[in-house]
């Protein structure tokens, strides 16, 4: 019995140890030479030459979001134009808004430090200048922009002016794609500031509410024309002072414009 028990044992071991010959395709196999490759110590731009790509760059956008003309009391031309510049995380931010009616302007510029602190969010800080025929006003600006749940974009800003003047502004818009080239885009502003303005028929507390709905044919991405309707609605002695001004406090408005960008 051990006999035998010492033979099954050299024969399974003699058949693994056959087993782990190498065969004569094993053998005959010449590998390929080792990869080459560019890679190796080299400096930040070179290696961005190579790649195709540059973290550090810089680029920008400019966007004409609206240059519409309104039918209103009397009718007026408006624009909301915004530009940035810089890279992925500091970009210099600009933005004027405003409107030309009746011969007379009405205009906001605003000039920022754009900061990103998250995904869908940046701060902004700088300053905010009303211009026009009204006394030029110059106001500290700071605020967050970004994208609430659901694609919604909103920008809360504050302001602090001279005297201890203060104002608050929030908008928000979202597109809603109807097809592939046709959006609707609703729009809300709110405005409210601490003290009055008659020259700029502005009341102290919540001045005034503009809700817009635009309906835009993306003949590009980068042109488009719109058609759509907006309301504005001043509140307390807002309402007073554009009543006095001989404008409507309350008014809706068939608008029509183009949105461009590059």
């Amino acid at each position: 019995m051990k006999c035998a028990w010492r033979v099954f044992c050299v024969a399974v071991i003699s058949g693994g140890a056959l087993a782990q010959e190498p065969g004569q395709s094993e053998r005959e196999h010449v590998p390929p030479d080792p990869p080459q490759t560019r890679v190796h110590a080299m400096p930040y731009h070179e290696m961005a030459d190579m790649m195709g790509m540059d973290d550090r760059k810089r680029f920008g956008k400019v966007t004409l979001d609206r240059l519409e003309w309104r039918d209103g009391d009397p009718s007026s031309v408006e624009w909301d134009v915004d530009a940035w510049y810089g890279g992925d995380f500091d970009k210099l931010w600009v933005k004027t808004e405003g409107e030309h009616a009746d011969g007379e302007d009405d205009a906001r510029v605003e000039v920022a430090w754009d900061r990103i602190v998250s995904a869908w969010w940046s701060t902004r800080l700088g300053a905010r200048w009303d211009v026009g025929d009204a006394p030029t006003q110059g106001w500290v600006a700071f605020g967050v922009a970004g994208l609430a749940p659901g694609f919604v974009e909103l920008e809360a800003m504050a302001y602090v002016g001279d005297g201890g003047r203060t104002a608050v502004r929030l908008s928000t818009e979202y597109d809603l794609l109807l097809t592939q080239r046709l959006v609707l885009q609703p729009a809300l502003e709110i405005n409210a500031y601490g003290e009055d303005d008659p020259e700029r028929l502005i009341g102290a507390g919540l001045s005034d509410l503009e809700l817009g709905l635009r309906l835009r044919y993306e003949i590009r991405r980068e042109f488009a024309p719109y058609l759509g309707v907006n309301w504005t609605k001043r509140f307390d002695d807002s309402a007073d002072f554009a009543r006095a001004a001989g404008e409507d406090p309350d008014e809706l408005s068939l608008v029509a414009g183009l949105r461009i960008w590059f």
